[in-house]
């Protein structure tokens, strides 16, 4: 199968917990939780932050949260974005087609020449700006394996 097919191959499902995948036999860990359970030693501005943060995404479309045992993941055919909440908001990643040097990310992760984990603090509303959010945009369309049909492995939004 090609890289351009990839994209619209059909998800693969767990059959212990429903959750899909864009690969099939994906190791991950069958635990179901909800979101609430990551909320319960922080204050009501982190659940904001977090919702806020949530709307950004729901902007850019369809999206499935997936509330983990340490992160709350977001995916579409894939994860493209994780936050793990701290006492002063969340620490994070976006998956990108490309490694970019921004302030913004303070470790850039290269697990192959289409995937980049960049990581990032979230402390403040005021950080979903502009340019964060045209990151953002960039992982979930990486999320829907859009970058796999580009030959140079970027993900570009409609």
């Amino acid at each position: 199968m090609t890289a351009s097919t990839d994209a619209a191959r059909p998800l693969w499902t767990c059959p212990a917990c429903r959750r899909r995948f864009a690969n099939r036999n994906q190791v991950h860990t069958c635990a179901p939780l909800d979101l609430d359970h990551h909320f319960e030693d922080h204050g009501p501005e982190v659940r904001a932050l977090f919702e806020a943060f949530l709307a950004a995404v729901r902007r850019l479309g369809p999206v499935t949260v997936l509330p983990e045992k340490t992160r709350i993941a977001f995916q579409t055919r894939m994860s493209f974005a994780q936050l793990t909440p701290r006492k002063q908001g969340f620490a994070g990643h976006l998956v990108l087609a490309r490694a970019v040097v921004d302030p913004r990310f303070h470790k850039v992760e290269t697990f192959s020449r289409r995937n980049h984990v960049h990581h990032f603090r979230l402390t403040d509303p005021a950080q979903l700006d502009a340019g964060f959010l045209a990151f953002l945009a960039e992982a979930y369309a990486v999320g829907n394996q859009e970058h796999l049909a580009s030959p140079r492995g970027v993900a570009t939004r409609r």
